[in-house]
C-alpha cells in the first residue's frame, strides 16, 4: 500500500502567539536534529522504496538536510505546493493584535476568505490537492512531505472530503505536533 508520511517541521524561533504562516523563520536547530533522528529510525526499513519532497521554507528545510545528513541518498525536492497558508498582512503579528473582529470575520467565510488578504483556505486546499494527486501517481510506495500542520489538515480534509469545502465548524483536523509525523495510506 502506497503511504504518504506528513512530517512537521521543529518548533520555529517565533512566539507562537505570532501569526508566522509563510514567514521564512529558521526552526529550533536542536529540535531539528532530533526529529530528523527519530523519523530516520522510522524510515530506516523503508529507504530504499521513498521519495521526499519539502517546504521551501527554512524550516522545513532544515529539517531535510538534517535527514540527507544522516541518509546521504535521500534526495530531497522543494516543492511551493507545501508551503503553510500566507496569512497577508497579518504574517508577524500578534494574534490578539489582529484582533476578534477579523478573526470572526474569516472563520465566518473560512473557504473563500482570504485572511490578511492573502491566500484563502480554498486556494491552499487546491495546491495541497494537485500535489496529493502527484503523491498518488508517484510509483514510489512510500512518499515523505516535510511542511507544515496547514498542509497536513488539507491532506486530512481531502483524504476524508475531497474537493468539499470546509465550514469552520468542521475545521477540526489534527495535525502532528512539531518535529512529529502521521502516516496516510493513498489508495
Amino acid at each position: 500500500m502506497k503511504t504518504l508520511w506528513l512530517v512537521r517541521h521543529a518548533r520555529p524561533l517565533i512566539d507562537t502567539d505570532r501569526c508566522y504562516g509563510r514567514l521564512d523563520i529558521a526552526a529550533d536547530a536542536q529540535a531539528t536534529q532530533q526529529a530528523a533522528q527519530a523519523f530516520h529510525k522510522a524510515l530506516l526499513p523503508l529507504r530504499g522504496d521513498l521519495q521526499l519532497w519539502h517546504s521551501p521554507l527554512q524550516r522545513c528545510e532544515q529539517l531535510a538536510l538534517d535527514l540527507k545528513a544522516l541518509q546521504p541518498d535521500f534526495t530531497a525536492t522543494p516543492d511551493t505546493r507545501l508551503l503553510e497558508m500566507n496569512f497577508g498582512h497579518w504574517e508577524g503579528q500578534r494574534w490578539d493584535d489582529i484582533g476578534e473582529p477579523a478573526i470572526s470575520t474569516w472563520a465566518q467565510n473560512l473557504a473563500l476568505h482570504a485572511p490578511g488578504d492573502g491566500e484563502s483556505l480554498a486556494q491552499m486546499l487546491q495546491r495541497v490537492s494537485q500535489a496529493l494527486e502527484d503523491a498518488r501517481r508517484n510509483p514510489s510506495a512510500h512518499i515523505v512531505w516535510i511542511c507544515h500542520a496547514g498542509v497536513a489538515r488539507c491532506v486530512e480534509w481531502l483524504v476524508q472530503h475531497g474537493q468539499q469545502l470546509p465550514q469552520s465548524h468542521e475545521w477540526t483536523l489534527p495535525a502532528p505536533a512539531y518535529g512529529q509525523w502521521v502516516q496516510i495510506p493513498l489508495n
